[in-house]
């Protein structure tokens, strides 16, 4: 008998110290680069964009995967790949934390559109009052010390 999923998830990370170290010359080669990470843990990618200073992916989970080692094993060799192309010459590393919600398949398309539109989005919001309100919608207490 085969065994059948849906596991999406949400997942957000900040580059160390919120410096703005993304460089949007070559975020999609970076994308590209996290999409074949996300291939090798037998997990699909929906969606990914992001601004200067972090990251969002919704992407499904593979049952024999954990969340925190897919999201340690996609900050681990984007740091090194980042670090070795000379691409991103200010990028010093990436936060230790992540954030990471569940959605649902009828939230889906709707999580999506807000990834795609995480440029326009950020002109209007702060990474931190993003990620305070996600927290904050999604029911999780939260030390304010952590997200600065």
């Amino acid at each position: 008998m085969s065994s059948y999923r849906q596991i999406y998830y949400h997942i957000i990370f900040g580059t160390k110290y919120r410096h703005p170290t993304i460089a949007e010359a070559h975020c999609e080669e970076l994308y590209k680069y996290i999409s074949g990470v996300i291939e090798n843990k037998k997990s699909k990618l929906y969606r990914i964009n992001g601004v200067e200073d972090h990251i969002h992916i919704l992407s499904d989970l593979h049952p024999s995967v954990s969340l925190a080692d897919f999201v340690k094993d996609i900050k681990v060799s984007t740091s090194i790949w980042m670090k070795e192309s000379g691409k991103f010459p200010a990028f010093i590393g990436w936060q230790e934390g992540y954030g990471a919600f569940t959605c649902s398949v009828r939230s889906r398309d709707r999580i999506i559109d807000y990834i795609k539109n995480q440029k326009v989005h950020h002109k209007k919001k702060s990474f931190i009052d993003e990620y305070r309100a996600l927290l904050t919608k999604h029911e999780i207490e939260f030390d304010e010390r952590y997200l600065l």
